[in-house]
């Protein structure tokens, strides 16, 4: 059924209001037909408004709710409004689309039910924008934007599908245990254990007894028997951190579990076969010290099947931003706080650090603004002495344009979630025209 062309003055003015506005509207009779339905709506839904008009609202919007848990069947049932509930429909392309819906009931001059209104606002450029900002480059805990962090994301699921010994290569606190942990929860061998040794922290007798087992009698005060960490990890991963600081001694006992994958406790004869995948890592430069013979050779190409070097923090400053707001997110979640964020002065300091201590030094610098910045945003003044007083040199630059995009993305996407992506709202919260905003969100689409 379509709209009668000749259109009473008062109704063509309620037309060009309505269709003046960026959100979608649409109202139906009693019986859920579609009696009016704006140019917003008609581009949301891709429906033509002459083929909407006299059809059930469900044939038109197709939404997720419609079947279940209609919205505006519970306004018109009830009377009470719906706001800013997100909801999918498909379009005429076939397209999901996410929508945020708002509904009231219609009534007469005599204050009898004649219908509902659902008024409804697109929200894929919204949702877009976070997915974009958010998981953009992300495996597992590791989140990255970086050329380099990329390419290691994109092997990494053959890595897993392996048993191979891998060896990951990196500064300290560039998060080589959290990629160890990313093979091992992508593997077959996830549902077992994964477990951590730290090499470096423990002196030979120690770390035999940590890796192996004893039995009791093995050595004073072995009152009786001890698994060891090859044994927990059995079926799963074993993650051996810093195995560049291990004696020559160590080594032989490590290349004979990798070689041979059997092991015996300390004090027992009893020989233990070790199913588990080895995964180690090393700041150090194993190379060299092969090369002079302070590290074993057999040992370091036997760790040494598949490499993966983790770059330090100054060669990735783009994924600074992305960084400080899942710290922000952790700290936010774990104190019950709702600090916003950090301001352009901070950022700027951020960025022009060199981060000796990689991401583990960013982390603690985020921890320590947030004992001091209350409820505000985090400022210079609040971040660690050696990162205040930091100045922008010719290598934070690479990364810095990156990283404000991102921010003003961030920014963008805060304003919109505000507004429930009420866009002119938003350009008002952000002090921009709405064009400008309008213009922004469309370079957004195209990059």
């Amino acid at each position: 059924m379509g709209q009668d062309n000749a259109l009473a003055p008062e109704d063509a003015r309620r037309d060009a209001i309505l269709d003046s506005i960026e959100d979608g509207v649409f109202t139906v009779s009693s019986d859920w037909h579609i009696t009016y339905l704006n140019r917003a709506a008609e581009q949301i839904t891709g429906v033509p408004r002459d083929d909407a008009i006299g059809r059930p609202c469900c044939e038109v919007l197709r939404a997720s709710a419609c079947e279940a848990d209609c919205p505006l069947r519970e306004t018109m049932r009830t009377g009470m409004p719906t706001v800013d509930r997100t909801v999918y429909i498909v379009n005429a392309e076939g397209r999901r689309l996410p929508i945020s819906i708002s509904t009231a009931v219609l009534r007469d001059e005599n204050g009898r039910l004649a219908g509902g209104v659902e008024t409804f606002r697109d929200l894929s450029v919204l949702e877009e924008l976070r997915s974009e900002i958010k998981g953009r480059w992300r495996m597992g805990d590791m989140i990255s934007r970086s050329d380099r962090m990329r390419k290691i994301f994109e092997i990494l699921p053959r890595i897993a599908a392996s048993d191979s010994t891998c060896l990951i290569l990196g500064e300290s606190g560039t998060g080589k245990e959290l990629l160890a942990r990313a093979i091992h929860d992508m593997s077959q061998r996830a549902p077992k254990p994964f477990v951590v040794v730290s090499c470096g922290a423990l002196p030979d007798t120690l770390l035999e007894s940590e890796l192996f087992g004893y039995v009791a009698g093995a050595f004073t005060g072995a009152a009786a028997d001890r698994q060891g960490r090859f044994a927990a990890a059995q079926g799963g991963t074993i993650f051996l951190d810093e195995i560049g600081d291990v004696s020559s001694g160590m080594q032989v006992k490590l290349l004979r579990v990798l070689q041979e994958k059997t092991y015996e406790p300390l004090g027992s004869n009893e020989t233990l076969r070790a199913d588990v995948r080895v995964v180690a890592a090393t700041h150090r430069d194993l190379a060299a010290m092969t090369a002079e013979g302070s590290f074993r050779r057999d040992l370091y190409y036997r760790i040494n099947v598949v490499d993966l070097v983790l770059p330090p923090l100054r060669e990735r400053r783009e994924d600074i931003v992305l960084l400080v707001e899942r710290f922000i997110e952790r700290f936010n979640a774990l104190g019950a706080r709702s600090v916003p964020g950090v301001s352009h002065g901070a950022l700027a300091a951020l960025m022009a650090h060199d981060f000796p201590g990689n991401i583990r030094e960013l982390e603690n610098a985020i921890e320590r603004a947030f004992v001091l910045c209350g409820d505000g945003p985090i400022r210079a003044e609040h971040l660690p002495r050696e990162i205040a007083g930091a100045s922008l040199t010719a290598g934070a630059f690479s990364g810095c344009a990156t990283a404000l995009a991102d921010v003003e993305k961030a920014m963008i996407l805060n304003a919109l979630e505000e507004t429930g992506g009420n866009k002119a709202a938003a350009a008002r919260i952000l002090g921009i025209h709405k064009t400008t905003l309008f213009r922004k969100l469309k370079a957004f689409e195209r990059s």
